[in-house]
């Protein structure tokens, strides 16, 4: 694709549609928490129904951008090694923890907890790649345990903000989200897949998977104009539109920049929570959530900083 105008403007139009991107997940986190508390849906049909839908409509793009090339993602039984640990144990695995998370606490709690993905990937490279740890990795693990711990406890280590097993499901989920981001990218770096051809595929397998726990068509929930649109934001505002977008803003700027703006989908399920499900939050859980994108941002930037200087010096 070919940018049209000055290398600021693009960077500027790069960020604009990635903080578009990061709302949308953040509406369709709101969302969630609305179907899973207000609506009499099974956990395990919502997920057949999400991923199967999700994954249809992906895949469907995917032949319009690319044609054949969606299924030379079968061509090795790596690649479909790979696909299958991707869509189980990230897509798959990460849409349940978060649902679950949601369903027994709050979507502003959840989001904050699957936001700490990128402690638990740069966890895991310290477990079992054997890495020194960064002096910045070091202050974000010790910053985040301070904004977690607010934002669960409300600053009194007596009581907690979500019950117990919503606190477990939410910190799965951010061990999930961290394989949903590793796990794909042999897929895309290494055997030149497209991204969305990877997520489609994911979605779909997951689909399948779901579906043999729970077919769709069966124990449907009663079909309404507020399920229809509830299942289609979660679809569509949640998955597919947000990931496009994020694809199209990489075209303008680099994805350093534009993973800076992922701070907007917490904020965002934060103002939706407090005003559409009367989430009464404290000056501790603000400030809690607040260190933790904090934390975030400062393990990024220490760690772009050191592939930044290995880059030079090789």
């Amino acid at each position: 694709m070919k940018n049209v105008g000055t290398p600021t403007e693009n960077v500027m139009k790069g960020i604009f549609w990635a903080t578009v991107a990061s709302a949308m997940f953040g509406v369709s986190g709101t969302v969630l928490q609305f179907i899973s508390q207000g609506q009499s849906i099974p956990t395990s049909w919502f997920l057949s129904a999400r991923t199967m839908g999700a994954g249809v409509i992906l895949l469907l793009i995917s032949l319009v951008l690319y044609g054949k090339e969606t299924f030379t993602i079968f061509k090795s039984w790596r690649e479909v090694s790979w696909l299958l640990a991707y869509a189980l144990i990230g897509l798959g695995a990460n849409l349940l923890t978060f649902y679950i998370a949601v369903q027994s606490g709050n979507a502003a709690a959840a989001t904050i907890l699957q936001y700490l993905s990128p402690l638990f990937i740069v966890l895991g490279s310290l477990l079992f790649k054997h890495e020194r740890p960064l002096r910045s990795d070091l202050i974000a693990f010790a910053v985040a345990l301070v904004g977690v711990f607010l934002a669960i406890t409300r600053g009194d280590i007596t009581q907690l903000a979500i019950p117990v097993n919503s606190l477990l499901w939410g910190i799965g989920s951010g061990i999930t989200a961290a394989c949903y981001v590793v796990l794909p990218r042999p897929l895309v770096r290494d055997y030149g897949h497209a991204p969305i051809t990877v997520l489609g595929w994911g979605t779909f397998i997951a689909g399948i998977f779901f579906n043999l726990y729970h077919p769709v068509f069966l124990n449907m929930p009663p079909i309404t104009g507020t399920l229809i649109g509830s299942m289609a934001t979660v679809i569509i505002v949640g998955t597919i539109l947000p990931f496009s977008l994020i694809l199209y803003s990489t075209h303008f700027a680099p994805s350093d920049v534009i993973s800076i703006v992922d701070a907007t989908q917490p904020v965002v399920t934060f103002i939706l929570s407090i005003i559409f499900l009367s989430l009464k939050i404290t000056i501790a859980e603000v400030i809690g959530s607040v260190l933790v994108i904090v934390a975030i941002y400062l393990l990024q930037q220490g760690r772009r900083k050191i592939e930044t200087q290995f880059e030079r010096e090789n």
